[in-house]
């Protein structure tokens, strides 16, 4: 059943792709040119260690210990999969990785053909990732498989009464590597003990992001010395509050706004809703950045060094299905706010108990708190230490990971 359900999806992809569906289009090329890639690519003398991310998100999770495997074990080749085609355009051409493709329709025939072609020393799948087919082939293999990053919660199907069929799929992992101490309780009720709380690996990520920042000379002479407040990965609810506030405060502050989504439409439609002088960042070196109030991000990839120009710092899909990376902006201590759809992020819902976050039920809201950190930069100070220190106190999930996974269990064929 499960495996047709596979085939079935796959169908689904395929017509979508024939309708005209752009995401699904995409899919399905990947998926009829990997073969060729993987047999064209890959060469036998190669020990290959394979990590598995589902999208851009955790690609991020998972980047501190691409890392550092490049840099403290560079006998093996690095190979990255991806399942959502975001994640694969976005990435396909990551020079931190030997190779990146998309990984096949979880079959039982894809899976055995693809394990023995790549035939990797360890396998890391990153926070959510349970593929029946992969992980059954994985251990029929005696393939070493971490999951890195995990977040287990008691709605999941693993804990239910019904939930044997699921619980059974964990049974090829190695060790679990979870973030907090209530996974590893579910883990152990459920009759697994090979568990270690080590934190989240995006807690490194964004340090090291921070560490490496680099100056921006036209963000600098856009922000010109002024308030500037950071709204990253916007999404339409979230823009309509910020343009909202724009056009109804009129303060001297500037704002710099990085949707989610870079279409073009999106983006003029973004801007014609704003009512004061607005500029895309493609487009700011034909004009005085200062001039400009409002500064749009049409790319993707700066959002994460952006942050440093911010008193604050507004994190899109609060009003949607979920927020998006609230480290990136806690790392340069500043003040944090968001919508309420929050509480599945861990990170999220602890920096608000720390303090260093103001979560926003609605726009008088966000009037309130906004003003409020504007006029008071000393209480905007104190919020942004808590924030910082809290992004700080979270390192080292990676160095544990690493350790343990190459040290105390050594890979096959070692």
């Amino acid at each position: 059943m499960y495996t047709f359900s596979v085939y079935l999806f796959s169908i689904f992809v395929r017509i979508a792709a024939l309708l005209g569906h752009t995401k699904a289009k995409r899919l399905c090329e990947g998926q009829r040119e990997l073969w060729l890639q993987l047999k064209a690519r890959l060469k036998n003398d190669e020990q290959r260690i394979w990590i598995h991310c589902a999208s851009v998100g955790e690609f991020e999770q998972g980047r501190p210990l691409l890392d550092d495997i490049r840099e403290k074990h560079p006998q093996y080749k690095i190979l990255v999969t991806f399942f959502s085609p975001s994640g694969y355009e976005l990435r396909k051409n990551f020079a931190g990785a030997d190779y990146v493709f998309y990984l096949p329709y979880d079959t039982r025939r894809n899976a055995n053909r693809f394990v023995s072609l790549v035939s990797p020393e360890i396998v890391f799948f990153i926070k959510y990732e349970f593929w029946r087919n992969f992980l059954k082939t994985i251990k029929r293999q005696q393939i070493p498989l971490y999951l890195v990053s995990a977040i287990f919660r008691p709605q999941q199907a693993f804990f239910k009464w019904y939930g044997c069929w699921y619980r059974n799929l964990l049974t090829a992992f190695t060790h679990f590597f979870v973030q907090n101490d209530a996974s590893r309780e579910l883990l152990l009720k459920a009759g697994y003990t090979n568990v270690t709380v080590v934190g989240d690996t995006r807690f490194d990520r964004v340090c090291r992001i921070f560490d490496r920042a680099q100056k921006n000379p036209e963000i600098e002479k856009f922000v010109n010395g002024l308030q500037c407040v950071v709204a990253g990965s916007t999404w339409a609810p979230d823009e309509e509050l910020l343009a909202r506030y724009i056009n109804t405060e009129k303060r001297n502050i500037k704002w710099i706004i990085a949707p989610h989504e870079l279409h073009e439409n999106h983006i003029e439609r973004l801007k014609a809703s704003i009512k004061t002088k607005t500029v895309r960042y493609s487009q700011l070196k034909e004009t005085n950045p200062a001039d400009c109030q409002v500064l749009i991000i049409d790319n993707i990839g700066m959002l994460s060094s952006l942050y440093r120009h911010g008193v604050a710092a507004y994190i899109g899909g609060g009003f949607g299905k979920g927020i998006h990376n609230t480290l990136e902006a806690a790392v340069y201590s500043i003040p944090v706010l968001f919508g309420p759809a929050h509480k599945k992020f861990k990170e999220a819902t602890d920096l608000v108990t720390a303090g260093g976050a103001i979560v926003i039920k609605k726009y008088d809201d966000f009037c309130m708190n906004l003003n409020d950190l504007l006029d008071n930069p000393d209480k905007a100070k104190k919020i942004g230490y808590i924030a910082g220190s809290f992004v700080a106190s979270g390192r080292g999930a990676t160095e544990k990971i690493l350790r343990q996974s190459f040290e105390l269990q050594q890979p096959r064929n070692s």
